[in-house]
């Protein structure tokens, strides 16, 4: 008997192939990019207070911010009382239709609340709402 030496296989290096993973990675991203739904916010943080009659409007509005420490913000830039209607009177003039809604924060002086709504009225919009928290 003799004894038969098998040739060494010649290992070649381990590849691994992201080919396919990033495909899959992609096509995940996709989908949920295309099932998210983005709300529209104000650009600052306002803390909303609560009412038991709150119900969600559904089509798209002008949104309003006011801080605790006063500041008007309207698409995501502070705005003076004077300002917020001028800005008003031009979205108003482009369509007609559409709704302000005034998201103040729960702390915030209704002064503030009482000029932003004055600036709406004098600016023509027809209908004025304030975004509360639903329990």
């Amino acid at each position: 008997m003799s004894a038969f030496l098998l040739p060494k296989k010649v290992s070649k290096p381990v590849e691994i192939n992201v080919t396919n993973m990033i495909d899959i990675i992609l096509i995940l991203l996709i989908f949920f990019v295309m099932s998210s739904t983005f709300n529209r916010e104000t650009g600052v943080e306002v803390t909303k207070p609560q009412a038991q009659s709150a119900s969600a409007l559904e089509k798209e509005n002008i949104l309003i911010a006011i801080t605790r420490e006063g500041n008007i913000h309207l698409n995501e830039r502070q705005v003076d009382a004077a300002g917020l209607k001028d800005i008003l009177s031009q979205t108003i003039l482009r369509s007609p239709d559409k709704e302000a809604v005034i998201i103040a924060d729960k702390g915030a002086q209704t002064g503030t609340l009482v000029q932003v709504m004055d600036a709406c009225n004098l600016a023509g919009v027809k209908k004025v709402s304030i975004a509360a928290l639903t329990h």
